[in-house]
């Protein structure tokens, strides 16, 4: 029988002060991308007068390809450093940039500002999923991720609200990103004063797991997370092809609004619906994944995301972009945690956190690819174009899993 550490126990009844700590810590990590849903591609229009929208979009793929490489290694630094000190480094790496963009001088502070923020979420969110895994164990992984995401996504389209009505009363900027400082200075102190590190759990379900694992290099991690196992490479090209909406929606939407006469305030209205959708019924479907299977909701999750951005880009009426902004945010809810979750079941505890540091390179990597395709298709064709190019593609990612994935028998309890 293993011994497990004195006061060292798995389960989210457990670990409950954690575990809440962990989701107010993210709520702030969450906010952080909230601040730049709604103003930043108005300011580049319309302080900077940049009539490009591939320019536009640089500072989502300044923010993609950086998050993406942080992604990459934060697992593998998490296993060497700890969970705890990857995300007070996010925190310290974050704390320039809402002054950066609030009195950015040329676009080129946006772009480096978003490279910054990039760093700071791939290691503070990575780690707050990371730790919440640790914290409750094998069988309740849904619940878990869904939390999170929940608490991340409320505060992203909350604040997305926020900012488009202060910037609709006070101007762009600077006024909206006080927000930013305060949700900097709080996430960090709370990460300092108060989190602590979760290593102690991985090696108690290392201990109990039902199978030992040869010990695995990150080039064997990275091929078998990319396209080595069908499961997990499944759900890598769905996050990408997930995140390649997101990122498309977060440039070229407030655009898009904007062209058919919607004021900033409403435009932060349609900016917010999608994420606090998205993030509420996180609570929802992220413990039904657990109960369910992970298969069916992700390929249900992302054709409702496919329907709702063909919606949007063939309405021209604030109503149904309201109601397409909801199906958006109903299929991500479906699909974000349950991803999450199928990493997790697929992949062994020593190497979990690599494999899960690899999905979330793929997947935002996709910030980039739907930021940067986006743009040239908007600029050669029109938003329309863009916005229905990419519900389709999220249409053939469905489809993708629906033949690749294979539901585990057992959940929560899947070998590698």
């Amino acid at each position: 029988m293993t011994r497990e550490p004195v006061g060292i126990r798995l389960g989210l009844r457990e670990n409950w002060r954690q575990f809440t700590l962990l989701i107010l810590v993210n709520a702030f990590v969450g906010g952080m991308v909230g601040l730049e849903r709604t103003v930043v591609p108005l300011i580049g229009a319309q302080e900077f007068k940049i009539d490009s929208t591939t320019v536009i979009v640089s500072f989502i793929v300044s923010f993609g390809l950086v998050k993406a490489f942080a992604n990459l290694v934060s697992g593998h630094f998490a296993d060497i450093y700890g969970r705890k000190h990857m995300l007070v480094l996010g925190w310290l790496v974050g704390l320039p940039v809402p002054f950066m963009i609030a009195w950015a001088p040329n676009w080129g502070w946006v772009i480096a500002a978003n490279a910054l923020l990039g760093v700071s979420q791939g290691f503070a969110w990575s780690m707050t999923v990371i730790m919440k895994v640790d914290l409750v164990g094998p069988r309740s992984r849904g619940l878990a991720v869904g939390l999170n995401e929940f608490a991340g996504y409320l505060s992203v389209g909350v604040t997305a609200f926020l900012t488009g009505y202060l910037a609709q009363r006070y101007g762009l900027r600077p006024e909206p990103f006080y927000l930013g400082i305060g949700y900097a200075v709080l996430g960090l102190l709370l990460s300092v004063l108060l989190v602590r590190d979760t290593r102690h759990h991985v090696g108690i379900e290392i201990a109990n797991h039902a199978q030992e694992a040869p010990p695995i290099g990150f080039r064997e991690v990275f091929r078998r997370t990319s396209y080595g196992d069908r499961n997990l490479f499944a759900a890598s090209q769905a996050g990408l092809v997930n995140n390649l909406n997101d990122g498309m929606s977060w440039g070229i939407f407030p655009l898009f609004f904007t062209s058919f006469g919607l004021g900033v305030e409403r435009i932060g209205i349609l900016k917010a619906i999608y994420p606090v959708v998205w993030g509420v019924l996180q609570t929802v479907t992220g413990p039904l994944s657990d109960r369910w299977g992970r298969k069916g909701l992700i390929v249900a999750g992302m054709w409702v995301q496919a329907i709702g951005l063909l919606l949007t880009a063939l309405t021209q009426s604030f109503a149904w972009w309201f109601g397409a902004s909801v199906l958006l945010g109903l299929g991500t809810a479906m699909v974000y945690p349950t991803l999450i979750a199928s990493v997790s079941d697929a992949s062994h505890p020593s190497w979990r956190a690599r494999s899960l540091s690899v999905y979330r390179f793929w997947r935002d990597l996709g910030y980039a690819v739907g930021a940067l395709g986006a743009g040239i298709i908007t600029d050669l064709f029109g938003a329309a174009w863009a916005i229905g190019a990419t519900g389709a593609l999220t249409f053939v990612s469905g489809a993708v899993v629906a033949v690749a994935m294979v539901e585990p028998k057992g959940r929560g309890s899947t070998q590698p």
